[in-house]
């Protein structure tokens, strides 16, 4: 779709050629650091995607298991990624998890075996065994740090293809999707599901294994712990296992408030991309407020759901407390059962608990979390792909030969259309048929949902080749006849078939973000011949002479750098150029001026295409005079056809005759640039505006300021810093505690044993005296414990909370960045990088940043209080701790500055896949129109593909990390374990046990822990990408001071001066507009004129001060540049050139405010002639509004936007290209409506159709961002060589003579008056 791209040639991933020890280590990514350690690692230090991610190859595969899924009476897409990917991933698990719980077993053997060595006056275990046991511990430790971080890697490579298939399916059913499903917000629930629910899949398949490996450990270490301290042991499991139908509520709950997130987060994210789409008009209407209030609304309820959600991780989190709860019982009850608890068993029971609260309680819970929200978003996913699709073609061999047959005999057509009937199909296509032609025979249509037929009854036959002109009202069901030929609108009746090739071009223009090149040619092959031709016929040679790198120039999403006329016949041209039997032409002609409109119809639709099927829907009723096709749609019906001439004649058609002499042959002024100026400025840097910036180094100290600074309040900043300090000091104190306990109890068993071999046996009071110590130990632990328990839910659910605040606060931040920019950045900005943050980032703010960074603050002060422990012992041991804390920096160091920049890029490789996908539901009609999906599908995969490359290499480097850091950690374990042997064997056994304890958990601390911190700064840029949002150069205020407020009723009068006025588009651009002075006087109707380029539009720019400016602009004698922008922008009404209608009810599309009364919105509506429409919708004035407002015709919209002017009831009315797309008796009822509710209001209009402004007071003609000429018609027709006079003579002699006219008759009245 895009060929100007430069398809940038990337290196062969070096896993191709690594050994197997070079995957096993990690070796092959030594280039990749050295990278980043040298500079950040851009885009093009990326390898080539690995050949097993590939996002085309894993959607064919799972669209095959997906297929077949469908065949059953209830789908499940589940069941069909359990097929796919699942059971091999199973099978791989179940051999780790017995391969890992049998290292686990060993582990705390060995520390058991080793402890008893040091126990003192111990003969049972020798040196020899103890350097066995310290053997057994460090190499366990080694080999499950191998294993562990090879299986995260499959399991994470495993969720990667689950999520690139499923994204794919997600794609190719957008393709698929009815244009009518499209318009009902399915756009921001399919980026919600591209962005977030697909992610779930990434993470299900590492944690979904211990959903099971769990179990197994508990039954294991439970009966290991049965033949350690007997019934105790089963006392504190069952108390632990007890817990599990917490676990699975919680698992439970967090299904349930993701689905409502999901949902929420839906509908919040449609709502921005409205938002995005018409901010221009939410500017100049100065709806801000109340957009800000439904997003507010939006987000309110996502944060309820999203609380529970945090909630639900901090009860989890809190429930890892158990563990030393299950503890204390075992120990406990251990003694009172009357056995003697040794350092040994203390240390081997809390080994094993240890163990049982990383896999029971923390991974469990984790993974029952991750597959709970992975099966919510496998439902969503479900419930997206089986949502109903446009009609499928048919297009099987019979298919062909029954339209075929159909167009060889017409006196066929009854038999064969009960063929038709009984295969089914209401709609055939046949492209590679010899004989052309299109047939309908009494076809009806309706929209989705709606029992009003837009098409009732029609029957049409073209068999020739030949020009056919399709004219009728708004609304009357001209652009639903051609989506019923190009099978976007489904039939419920009848029948059509169509014979030959298709080509179409939308009346909703859509270009896409690339080449001017690249949208006309799109998916057909460059043929420079036909692409000459075809600019000449479109009449683009003069526009692509302006553009500052010609057919190359990059036009930006929805072409908003380009004028109306500009996208219109760009849009016009990518039709005619593929190649075709049929083109199906849908109003193309009113967004061109006279001259451009006569050249079009002449040189494009007569000649290019006089050897072609074309239909032509059409308002320019003048051009058709000697047309001999003619077809008159009215209600849906076809009311007449024939010779223009003769459908003059027709009874009740007379009407056609005066429509075709007032209808002046002078569309609007085409616009080759709306900034010429500017865009020459743009060549220089518009590459780079539209460049997303890529961060470079270290995540700036002031994003973490900024993200805590959203908390406003340090109060619960330093709250949350006391609990966190505090709960760490009362988890290390139990440690030692235990420690001490454990030693006590030895020392109390040997003096015993010393008395009994003595044959003084124990004194009574001495009994007393040890039970009543124990009893005090026993005490003492409880109360510890219950004070950490209590500190612990305080301290988890108080940062959950405050997270939460942030969460919500940057968002608010963002959008009031985001709405408050000028319009030079959403020029600048394609709509996906913005949606960017709103979704994933802020998604990643939402749920994943808390529990790292609540990770990160525990791991901080674990390893401050595992040193500590350490060094109480053997301050000695501080030393290696000092050089390992120097070898975790290095290779963090090494680490962070290629992951950061890896995971920048990956962000950032994710817009392209949702701007791509917000541009195809855009224009799903002409990608579908033009066959071009799998096209489209390719360079979908060629995004996915590209952001895999860059997901591999962070994942990796992730996994990397983690087992060096772990390789580190066994080396520490080594240090400390043979430190005891090397200073000599007076050390007590209960120390010797808890130092090596801590070392053993310092392995998956340091390993889970630094990593995290890297994750969290890799996570920050999410913060830093919605901080950069919201600090964006902002517009000026919204409300005015208090000194410059306005009267209530200003504007009383309307009158505009212009004082050295000049406008340009951003601080770096070269003024548009130059030195302009002029008056318009009160109730003034003034008409601005102008050629290509000329500055028409930027007046109005300059009015709303959209732009930067200079000079001075008063309205009433007021200074524009004091007032507020809301001030100002509402007492201006304005009916746009494109009518942007948002999704809601029509009364909130007319007064989203609510300040008038249905009266007045009914009174408005039927000034503009839609009462009676409105009042047959279901709902009348709270009747849905698709997405856009879809379901109402491009006519409509415009009068709903007129109406909007007069519910607004302002003193100053501009008008542009108000009449663009509508037919002329609509525009006659516009003009009509506008001169008897507009009458003592100043109106501006830009005059596209000269005829609109012939009647005004006053005319402004502009040239290269001057005023050339100004005064009244009359005058200014009567200068010899005037500007304003070549305008009009260049219409032509007979439309000349019309315009004159009509100024005289103005002038008459006028005088009369």
């Amino acid at each position: 779709m895009n060929r100007s791209k430069e398809d940038c040639k990337r290196k062969i991933n070096p896993t191709v050629d690594a050994s197997f020890l070079s995957k096993w280590t990690f070796w092959w990514l030594k280039d990749i650091f050295k990278t980043g350690l040298k500079r950040p690692i851009t885009s093009e230090d990326l390898y080539q995607n690995v050949a097993g991610l590939d996002s085309e190859m894993l959607t064919n595969k799972l669209e095959v298991y997906w297929e077949e899924e469908k065949t059953r009476e209830r789908p499940s897409f589940i069941r069909t990624v359990c097929r796919a990917y699942v059971i091999t991933s199973f099978i791989i698990g179940v051999f780790y998890t017995m391969a890992v719980v049998s290292l686990r077993v060993i582990q705390p053997m060995c520390l058991g075996g080793l402890v008893s060595y040091f126990v003192k006056g111990q003969t049972t275990t020798s040196r020899t065994e103890a350097w066995i046991y310290a053997c057994g511990i460090i190499v366990s430790s080694f080999l499950i740090a191998v294993m562990f971080h090879s299986f995260v890697l499959y399991g994470y490579m495993a969720g990667t293809k689950v999520r690139l298939s499923a994204s794919g399916l997600v794609y190719r059913k957008i393709l698929k999707m009815s244009t009518a499903e499209a318009n009902e917000g399915m756009s921001g629930r399919a980026i919600n599901i591209l962005s977030n629910d697909v992610e779930k899949f990434d993470s299900a398949l590492q944690f979904f294994h211990d959903l099971y490996k769990g179990p197994i450990e508990a039954v294991v270490f439970g009966y290991l712990m049965y033949r350690e301290i007997g019934i105790s042991a089963v006392i504190g499991v069952l108390f632990l296992l007890s817990f599990l139908p917490l676990q699975s509520w919680a698992g439970k709950k967090a299904s349930h408030y993701r689905q409502q997130t999901a949902k929420r987060t839906d509908y919040r994210v449609k709502l921005m991309n409205e938002v995005i789409q018409g901010i221009q008009v939410i500017k100049m209407y100065a709806w801000e407020k109340s957009f800000a209030a439904v997003i507010a609304d939006a987000r309110r309820r996502e944060i309820n759901a999203v609380r529970g959600t945090n909630y639900v991780q901090a009860c989890l989190q809190s429930i890892s407390m158990v563990s030393k709860m299950a503890l204390f019982m075992a120990l406990v009850s251990y003694v009172y059962f009357g056995e003697i608890l040794t350092a040994s068993k203390v240390f081997v029971v809390t080994s094993y608990f240890n163990s049982l609260n990383e896999s029971m309680v923390r991974l469990w819970s984790r993974g029952l979390i991750c597959t709970a929200e992975a099966l919510v978003s496998a439902n969503r996913v479900e419930a997206f792909l089986l949502d109903s699709e446009a009609a499928e073609e048919d297009e099987s061999m019979i298919m062909k030969n029954i339209a075929s047959s159909m167009m060889e005999s017409r006196k066929s057509i009854q038999s064969n259309l009960s063929i038709v009937q009984l295969s089914k199909v209401r709609r055939l296509y046949n492209p590679d048929s010899m004989k052309r032609g299109i047939v309908l025979q009494n076809a009806s249509a309706s929209m989705k949902n709606d029992d009003n037929y837009i098409l009732k009854g029609f029957d049409m036959t073209i068999t020739a080749e030949e020009t056919v002109a399709i004219i009728g009202p708004v609304g009357s069901g001209k652009s639903s006849l051609l989506n019923v030929l190009i099978g976007e609108l489904e039939l419920d009746d009848g029948y059509v078939i169509i014979n030959g090739r298709i080509s179409y071009a939308s009346q909703e223009v859509w270009l896409f973000e690339g080449s001017v090149r690249d949208n006309i040619v799109f998916v057909e092959d460059f043929d420079p011949v036909r692409y000459r031709e075809v600019i000449h016929v479109c009449a683009l040679e003069r526009d692509l002479e302006l553009l500052p790198q010609g057919d190359l120039t990059i036009v930006g999403e929805r072409g908003i750098s380009l004028s109306g006329g500009q996208k219109a016949r760009i849009n016009l041209a990518r039709a005619i150029y593929k190649k075709a039997d049929i083109y199906l032409l849908d109003d193309p002609l009113s967004a061109v001026d006279a001259a451009v409109c006569r050249h079009i119809f002449d040189k494009c639709v007569r000649e290019y295409l006089h050897d072609k099927i074309c239909l032509l829907v059409t308002h320019q009723i003048q051009l058709l005079k000697d047309m001999e096709h003619v077809i008159l749609i009215n209600s849906g019906r076809m009311e007449a056809q024939g010779s223009y001439q003769n459908l003059q004649c027709l009874p009740g058609l007379e009407y056609l005759r005066e429509m075709s002499s007032d209808s002046v042959d002078e569309g609007r002024e085409t616009e080759v640039i709306k900034k010429r100026k500017t865009l020459k400025r743009n060549s220089e840097t518009d590459s780079e505006d539209r460049k997303e910036q890529l961060a470079t180094g270290s995540v700036d100290w002031r994003v973490y300021k900024g993200y805590f600074k959203a908390l406003e309040g340090l109060w619960i900043l330093i709250v949350n810093l006391v609990l966190f300090v505090l709960v760490r000091c009362l988890l290390s104190s139990l440690d030692i505690f235990l420690s001490g306990w454990a030693t006590w109890e030895e020392n109390v068993t040997l003096l015993i044993q010393t008395w009994t071999r003595n044959g003084t046996g124990i004194l009574r009071e001495y009994q007393i005296t040890i039970d009543h110590q124990r009893e005090v130990y026993i005490l003492t632990y409880a109360i510890l414990l219950g004070c950490t328990f209590v500190f612990f839910l305080t301290r988890t659910f108080t940062f959950f909370t405050s997270c939460l605040r942030i969460s919500s606060n940057l968002h608010n931040y963002l959008f009031r960045g985001v709405t408050r920019a000028t319009m030079w950045f959403f020029n600048t900005n394609p709509s996906g990088r913005i949606l960017n943050r709103f979704s994933r980032d802020i998604h990643i703010i939402d749920t994943t940043l808390p529990n790292s960074l609540f990770i990160c603050g525990m791991f901080v002060l674990d390893i401050a209080s595992v040193l500590t422990i350490v060094a109480m012992n053997n301050y000695i041991l501080l030393f290696p701790a000092f050089v390992i804390g120097i070898l975790f920096y290095l290779l963090r160091h090494l680490y962070v500055n290629s992951s950061r920049s890896l995971k920048r890029i990956e962000s950032m490789a994710r817009s392209p896949v949702y701007s791509h996908t917000n541009q195809t539901f855009q224009g799903l009609t002409t990608i579908r129109a033009f066959n071009a999906e799998a096209i489209i599908e390719k360079e979908y995969h060629n995004f996915q593909n590209f952001n895999s490359s860059a997901w591999y290499l962070f994942i990796n480097a992730t996994r990397a990390f983690g087992l060096w850091l772990d390789f580190i950690c066994v080396l520490y374990i080594l240090i400390v374990t043979f430190s005891f042997f090397m200073f000599g064997d007076d050390f007590d056994s209960g120390n010797v046990g808890l130092v090596i304890m801590q070392c053993l958990r310092l392995t998956g601390l340091c390993q889970f822990g630094i990593r995290q911190t890297a994750e969290l700064e890799n996570q920050m840029t999410s913060v830093e990408r919605v901080v950069e949002y919201s600090e964006l150069p902002s517009e000026p205020a919204l409300e005015s001071l208090d000194k410059y407020k306005p009267p209530e009723n200003w504007p009383q009068y309307g009158r505009i001066k212009f004082t050295d006025v000049g406008l340009k588009y951003s601080d770096k651009g070269a003024w548009v507009l130059k030195n302009l002075n002029f008056t318009i006087e009160p109730k003034e109707k003034v008409g601005i004129v102008g050629r290509t380029g000329a500055g028409k539009s930027s007046i109005i720019q300059s009015i709303f001060r959209l732009a930067v400016i200079e000079g001075t602009i008063e309205i009433d004698e007021i200074d524009t540049s004091t007032l507020g922008l809301h001030d100002l922008r509402s007492k201006i009404s304005i009916i746009p050139q494109d009518p942007i209608l948002f999704s809601g009810t029509l009364r909130y599309n007319l007064d989203p405010f609510e300040e008038k009364t249905d009266f007045e919105v009914w009174q408005a509506l039927e000034a503009v002639e839609l009462k009676n429409h409105a009042m047959s919708l279901a709902g009348g004035l709270d009747s849905k509004m698709s997405d856009g407002g879809a379901n109402f015709s491009m006519g409509q919209r415009q009068l709903v936007c007129l109406a909007r002017a007069i519910l607004r009831n302002n003193k100053i009315l501009i008008l542009d290209e108000a009449t663009a797309n509508v037919d002329p008796e609509t525009d006659q009822l516009i003009q009509n409506t506008i001169r008897k509710n507009f009458t003592d209001c100043t109106v501006l209009t830009i005059a596209h159709r000269l005829h609109t402004v012939m009647d005004s007071d006053k005319i402004i003609a502009m040239d290269a961002g001057r005023i050339v000429e100004i005064g009244h018609p009359t005058d200014l027709l009567l200068q010899n060589n005037g500007y304003f006079r070549n305008l009009v003579e260049k219409t032509g002699t007979n439309v000349a003579d019309l315009l004159s006219e009509l100024t005289t008759k103005a002038n008459n009245l006028r005088n009369v008056d």
